[in-house]
């Protein structure tokens, strides 16, 4: 708990956000001996200088800490520090990831393959049938959603994969335990219970409007690929995909009726080269490569198979097999086994070793 209590004074230190934060621990080992080091000794830290180092030395917040620590105890809330092995494997990739998340829920390692869902918070009939479409779907596919708990399109993605059996994420621009909008409160309990609220703010935090685009980094940032559902030039949402590109993660957007001012962002990010979306399909066979076979066991015995995947599983077993063994054995060349390999690896039945080798998962 000491050294903990060192991470959450480093994250509250006025003007040391995460990057100078990171340099520092690289520099010091941990955070209790920057608070240690002397002023000289801090400002030989790229970036820092005399006046942020004063910061250091002088900060005064330890009671401010204290209480941190004490609400997150009282409300279940786990502190993460940057060094844990509970902090997001997927999230240490982001140059400018928090040296402390504060969750409620449980983060699970399947949780890297994730899709963020974002979209307007006044959307309509059609973002709303597109929204559960895709957010259920995925789910179902056995990957998590992550979005903002916004009113609207983020609402709508936690609950469709609430609907359909699936883990969620919610990364909040207030404190853990403030639940905004207010009328969400039984949906983030319900997000606890399959999956895990997520902020960087500390307990009592309250829903500023300066949060919410610091908030974005963190969705995009937890997740393979972002989903612009449904947004205008001006949404906030195109702010989580600017993230999401500066991250190297892939960009989707769904297109929208060109004279309806809720798609002009979307359509705005197709122009500029973001993926567009039809089907779920298209947002698996473009994160197939990381994915790698990942899906839910049950997705795999409920997968339904054509007649020549059927053919071609019998063929296969837990040993690999090549790539041309496979087409002499099913009769078909070998770009359409190739094809069928990749859906089968989509469904999860099917996984790839080296040299074009394939077996049953």
């Amino acid at each position: 708990m000491s050294e903990l209590r060192y991470w959450v004074g480093l994250s509250l230190v006025p003007d040391i956000g995460p990057i100078l934060s990171r340099r520092l621990i690289a520099e010091f080992g941990c955070p209790s001996d920057i608070f240690k080091a002397q002023s000289n000794e801090l400002c030989c830290v790229e970036g820092l200088g005399q006046e942020k180092a004063g910061r250091i030395k002088s900060f005064k917040g330890w009671d401010m800490v204290d209480r941190h620590l004490r609400e997150s105890e009282k409300n279940k809330i786990r502190v993460t520090a940057y060094a844990d092995s509970g902090y997001p494997a997927v999230l240490r990739e982001v140059d400018a990831a928090p040296v402390v998340l504060y969750m409620q829920g449980e983060y699970r390692p399947e949780d890297r393959y994730a899709v963020a869902v974002v979209g307007s918070r006044k959307h309509t009939g059609y973002g709303e049938s597109v929204a559960r479409k895709f957010s259920g779907e995925l789910a179902r596919s056995g990957l998590t959603i992550v979005s903002g708990m916004a009113r609207g399109i983020d609402t709508l993605a936690h609950m469709s994969a609430l609907s359909s059996g699936g883990r969620t994420l919610a990364v909040l621009g207030s404190g853990p335990d403030v639940t905004y909008p207010p009328e969400n409160r039984k949906l983030a309990e319900m997000v606890v219970e399959a999956g895990a609220i997520i902020s960087e703010f500390p307990p009592g935090t309250l829903p500023l409007k300066e949060n919410f685009p610091k908030r974005n980094r963190l969705i995009s940032g937890l997740s393979l690929g972002v989903l612009v559902v449904e947004a205008t030039a001006s949404s906030g949402s195109l702010i989580t995909a600017n993230y999401a590109l500066e991250q190297n993660r892939e960009v989707f957007a769904v297109p929208g009726n060109i004279t309806s001012e809720n798609s002009g962002g979307t359509n705005r990010l197709i122009r500029q080269g973001a993926k567009p979306v039809l089907e779920t399909k298209d947002i698996l066979e473009e994160l197939a490569p990381v994915l790698k076979g990942f899906i839910r066991a049950e997705q795999r015995q409920a997968a339904q198979l054509s007649e020549k995947e059927q053919k071609l599983c019998e063929c296969l077993t837990g040993e690999p097999k090549h790539i041309d063994q496979l087409s002499r054995e099913v009769q078909l060349p070998v770009h359409i086994v190739l094809d069928m390999l990749l859906s089968l690896e989509l469904k999860g039945i099917v996984r790839q070793s080296g040299g074009k080798r394939f077996y049953l998962s």
